[in-house]
C-alpha cells in the first residue's frame, strides 16, 4: 500500500522515483557528483549472488568504493542499467523502491536482477540510504 501523509501520493511517487533515476542517470554517465545528490551520507551498498558451487552469498560494498569504481571507468566502457520497472512504496518520510533490470555492458547482455532502494526524505529531498540487488545470468531474457 502506497500512503502519503499531507501530501498528494503520485507526486511523492514522482519525488521518489526522480531520486532513482537521478542515481542511474550519473551512473550512466559517470557522474559521481549527480549520484551523491541522491544520497545520504551514509548509505548501506549490498549484492545477493550465488558462487559456481551455487551457495547463496551476501556481499557488503561501501559505497565510496563503488563511486570510486564508477569514477574510473575507462571512457570507452559503455554501462547500461536498464530499469524494467518501479514498484514503490511511501510512507511519511519512508519509501522504498524495487526495480527489477538487465545490465549491459558496451551494448552486451551481461546479468539481470533486482534493485531494492530505500530512501528518506532529507528536508524535501529524497535520500538513497539503503541498497541491495541481486545478479544472475539464468532466467533474464525471453
Amino acid at each position: 500500500m502506497t500512503t502519503a501523509i499531507g501530501q498528494n501520493s503520485v507526486d511523492v511517487e514522482t519525488q521518489v522515483k526522480n531520486s532513482v533515476d537521478t542515481f542511474f542517470e550519473g551512473f550512466h554517465k559517470g557522474d559521481t557528483l549527480l549520484m551523491k545528490s541522491v544520497l545520504a551520507n551514509k548509505v548501506v551498498t549490498q549484492t545477493v549472488t550465488k558462487n559456481k558451487e551455487g551457495k547463496t552469498l551476501l556481499g557488503t560494498e561501501s559505497m565510496q568504493d563503488f563511486l570510486k569504481v564508477i569514477g574510473a571507468r575507462p571512457a570507452n566502457q559503455k554501462w547500461k542499467e536498464k530499469l524494467l520497472d518501479y514498484k514503490i512504496q511511501v510512507d511519511g518520510n519512508m519509501a522504498h523502491v524495487w526495480t527489477p533490470y538487465e545490465f549491459w555492458f558496451n551494448d552486451s547482455f551481461s546479468h539481470c536482477g533486482v534493485n531494492s532502494f530505500q530512501l528518506f526524505n532529507d528536508n524535501g529531498t529524497w535520500k538513497i540510504i539503503y541498497l541491495i540487488d541481486t545478479r544472475r545470468r539464468a532466467g533474464c531474457q525471453d
